[in-house]
């Protein structure tokens, strides 16, 4: 079975040398955590157990987590050690959505199939939702996806955009639930850090060991470690981050409009809308040498990140501006 693995972020396919480009293709915070000076054993040595112990409270605590979470290189190294975690089955994921949880999964032997409605879930060996969704926002109570659980073999939950909505999370009821969930938080992304590689897997003791043991020692840098430890722990900036990401999506929202453009739906992190061509729509936007996010499965579904600066917002403006031209 081949998936198409397609990402945003890959400028390499448009630009030239020189060009300035302004990427909005991915759904990675354009005001990154400020990355305080790092000690020289951060880079020198190999990370100890003592720092990695650090690190796991911080997120545990971030995250609400009655579990110890799993440092790894990023959600994107969870993802390739999920389907590991089981003999291959039949594996269902709830999409469209990040297509690299069918990849991962396929290319491991699982049967993989993409359902339309959380019911449909129901009955898998492997069960993937990614929530809230990528790229349309989609989201479903803690509840409703605690009580999926009780119906799948192995439920996944990747949550790398839960962190503007901390609410959504089922990670505070690990330990205490069902004993098959396994839980993916990014770090890169609500901390606009994503070349750090950073993230964490989250799941009771056996999986979480299972996870550990797959990963192999060392599975994120010192660097990583030193940075996530102080990161997490900044509770003001999270929330002063919060409050600005949803003014920031609301006003990415209005200018979509100047477009002509409906809202689909999305993240504090990300805005999909409906644009009736997205072929033609990016094509406009790149003549302004502005990215921005197609996909495969939609004719007409186009997905913006924040612009960071404020040059960058006047920069879409112009370029959305131009869309009815």
């Amino acid at each position: 079975m081949h998936i198409r693995r397609d990402h945003g972020g890959d400028l390499d396919r448009v630009r030239r040398a020189g060009e300035d480009w302004l990427d909005l293709s991915t759904g990675i915070n354009p005001q990154p955590y400020p990355v305080p000076p790092l000690p020289a054993e951060a880079w020198a040595t190999l990370p100890t157990q003592s720092a990695i112990a650090a690190l796991t409270r911080a997120a545990a605590t971030a995250y609400g987590a009655q579990v110890a979470p799993v440092p790894l290189a990023g959600a994107q190294a969870a993802i390739q050690i999920v389907p590991r975690l089981a003999a291959p089955g039949q594996a269902r994921v709830l999409g469209p959505t990040y297509n690299e949880h069918a990849a991962a999964l396929a290319l491991q032997g699982w049967r993989v199939a993409t359902v339309d409605r959380i019911e449909a879930l129901a009955g898998a060996d492997l069960a993937v939702i990614v929530n809230p969704n990528n790229p349309d926002g989609r989201h479903d109570p803690p509840e409703r996806i605690l009580d999926l659980a009780l119906r799948v073999g192995l439920l996944v939950v990747d949550e790398s955009f839960v962190d503007p909505r901390p609410e959504l999370s089922v990670v505070p009821w690990l330990g205490r639930g069902p004993g098959n969930i396994v839980v993916l938080r990014s770090f890169g992304k609500f901390y606009g850090l994503a070349g750090l590689r950073l993230g964490f897997a989250l799941a009771g003791d056996t999986l979480a060991h299972r996870i550990a043991e797959l990963a192999g020692p060392w599975a994120v840098s010192g660097p990583a470690i030193a940075v996530g430890r102080v990161a997490l722990a900044d509770e003001d900036w999270a929330d002063r981050t919060r409050q600005r990401l949803g003014a920031d999506a609301a006003r990415l929202d209005r200018l979509a409009g100047l477009a002509g453009w409906t809202l689909v739906g999305g993240t504090p992190l990300f805005r999909t809308y409906e644009t009736g061509d997205a072929v033609a729509a990016q094509q406009n936007l790149a003549r302004a040498r502005i990215w921005s996010r197609i996909f495969p499965y939609s004719t007409g579904w186009l997905r913006l990140g924040l612009p960071g600066r404020e040059a960058d917002w006047e920069r879409l403006h112009d370029g959305l501006a131009g869309q009815r031209e």
